[in-house]
């Protein structure tokens, strides 16, 4: 999906006032409400890990800290469920706490005491642990370190629901490997959401066995566009078979490993349009009949999916073997930039649109997607779509991703259904964020970090009623210019961690000049992560 804007600058004016720094916490995101008090609490080989909850969930939530306490000091916290009185971190479920995600933590001189409604609470609170440690916890170990954390009382909770980040593995194939370690990046800056851009033109990167051709012929393509997008006759070409996919199992360990870390994989499968790698392995499911390429060209194409029975019947089989991998509530199905000319002069589409007495192909695009959105609903899931799935009519019980601006989103908070804000004015992070002509190739259009920060998700034309509609926040990561994890690493960060603390801090405390000064002191954790961030931000005026 290729999203080009014209280029536009913003003026940020920051709210509220925010500080942890007199205490030298940079924490990212901030928390809700903090208080520092004097003194601090030591870890030591004797300390302990106190869980009043034996469970699988409880253990992933606490197993990341102790693995860092024993990489980096070379001693690990001792489990037990027996209550301690001092020297110790006691984990413990409150069905006090109101919201699932959130915690309480206090630090004491002799005891820690963290409180989650849920594990995925007692996971949170562990990461803002990790970051008031020192910053030398995420390296192997280090001697001559004091493992010591500053007295405070956090009372922490998210403002949304939906905070993450989207990967188009499908432009450029990422491997399994760094899949992981963006996982971690998300979980590290308290996000729950990855969503997967799995299918595009330009390959089909997810193995389905009814249809193995999929990934036999739509998974690789045989020249890819060299260079920035250019007129005919003016392009290059790397006339060499790109491509690759994942097998079912590594669907499954990508998905098993999320669940240790809290995050929810979304998977998206394109449709009706961007779908020429699934249209080159089965050209049945076209208006034309092919023959197709697996495109190496950016951009929006004219040939989409026809909507015809073999083709819902296609749909349908790949959603059934998606719904049975993912745990998530949701599948993304695209619906964004279907060029209706195929159908307008298609004899099938133009009998379909009379036969169910549509007005014109916008109508038909939503009889297609409430045809999908039915069958989803029959596999105990929900649609998510991008905000073109509004056209002809939406889905009666379908979710908007906003990313033309705000106003898809608008339209449907008004119109009573869930929103997830994702804005190419703000969250588009393959957009260029520091000068063009120091930045390796993007797509166009600029971004800088203080434009993302500076956005509030819920726009101010809504009512409060309309408000509650908006889940939450995403950042997009389009990579027809970004070819390698690095390139990708670079791109998403620090503007990640701005769109991490948009979807989790309140809105009042957001700051941007204090917010620079603890990303900037994350830089050395990243640093640790062995990620490849942008660093634009320390010579910004």
């Amino acid at each position: 999906m290729k999203k080009i804007l014209l280029f536009v600058l913003f003026t940020f004016v920051g709210v509220g006032v925010y500080s942890q720094n007199s205490a030298n916490l940079n924490l990212v995101p901030a928390p809700a409400k903090i208080k520092v008090n004097p003194g601090q609490f030591t870890f030591d080989s004797a300390t302990q890990l106190v869980l009043t909850d034996d469970s699988p969930e409880m253990q992933d939530a606490v197993a990341v800290f102790n693995r860092l306490l024993r990489r980096a000091a070379n001693f690990s916290l001792q489990i037990t469920h027996s209550p301690v009185a001092t020297n110790a971190i006691i984990c413990k479920l409150n069905s006090a706490i109101p919201n699932p995600e959130g915690y309480k933590l206090s630090v004491q001189k002799n005891l820690i005491t963290l409180e989650g409604k849920t594990p995925q609470g007692i996971f949170y609170g562990m990461q803002t642990l990790r970051q008031l440690l020192p910053y030398q916890i995420e390296r192997t170990y280090i001697s001559n370190i004091a493992w010591t954390i500053p007295c405070v009382e956090i009372e922490d909770e998210p403002r949304f629901v939906h905070r993450g980040l989207m990967l188009d593995v499908s432009r450029h194939f990422m491997p399994k490997e760094f899949v992981y370690k963006f996982i971690d990046m998300l979980a590290y800056h308290k996000m729950n959401t990855f969503h997967w851009h799995l299918t595009e033109d330009q390959g089909w990167r997810i193995e389905i066995t009814k249809y193995p051709k999929l990934t036999q012929i739509g998974a690789f393509r045989h020249k890819t566009l060299v260079g920035k997008y250019a007129a005919v006759g003016h392009r290059q070409w790397d006339n060499t078979t790109y491509g690759g996919f994942y097998t079912q199992k590594d669907i499954k360990d990508v998905i098993a490993y999320a669940k240790k870390k809290f995050i929810t994989i979304i998977p998206e499968i394109e449709m009706p349009g961007h779908a020429i790698a699934a249209m080159a392995a089965y050209p049945e499911l076209s208006c034309s009949g092919g023959p197709f390429e697996v495109e190496g060209l950016w951009g929006v194409f004219n040939d989409i999916f026809c909507p015809k029975e073999k083709t819902f019947e296609f749909l349908q089989d790949v959603l059934s073997e998606v719904a049975d991998l993912f745990p998530s509530q949701y599948i993304h199905i695209g619906g964004d930039e279907a060029p209706k000319l195929r159908w307008k002069n298609c004899a099938h589409c133009q009998a379909l649109i009379k036969k169910e007495g549509l007005k014109d192909e916008h109508e038909l695009q939503s009889y297609f997607i409430k045809r999908i959105e039915k069958f989803v609903e029959s596999k105990g899931k929900r649609i998510i779509g991008w905000d073109e799935i509004l056209e002809g009519g939406l889905a009666p019980n379908a979710t908007v991703m906003s990313w033309r601006g705000e106003e898809g989103g608008i339209a449907a908070a008004k119109q009573h259904h869930d929103v997830i804000m994702s804005p190419n004015t703000y969250a588009y992070l393959d957009y260029y964020q520091a000068d063009p002509k120091t930045e390796p190739l993007a797509i166009g259009n600029y971004i800088p970090l203080w434009k993302t920060y500076s956005y509030n998700p819920v726009p101010a034309v809504l009512t409060p009623e309309e408000s509650k509609h908006i889940l939450g926040m995403q950042g997009n990561i389009w990579t027809e210019y970004l070819l390698t994890p690095s390139n990708v690493e670079y791109m998403a960060f620090p503007r990640g961690a701005a769109i991490a603390e948009t979807g989790w801090s309140p809105q009042s405390k957001k700051n941007y000049n204090d917010f620079k000064t603890r990303i900037i002191a994350q830089f050395k954790r990243y640093d640790c992560f062995d990620w490849n961030y942008c660093k634009a931000i320390l010579t910004e005026e």
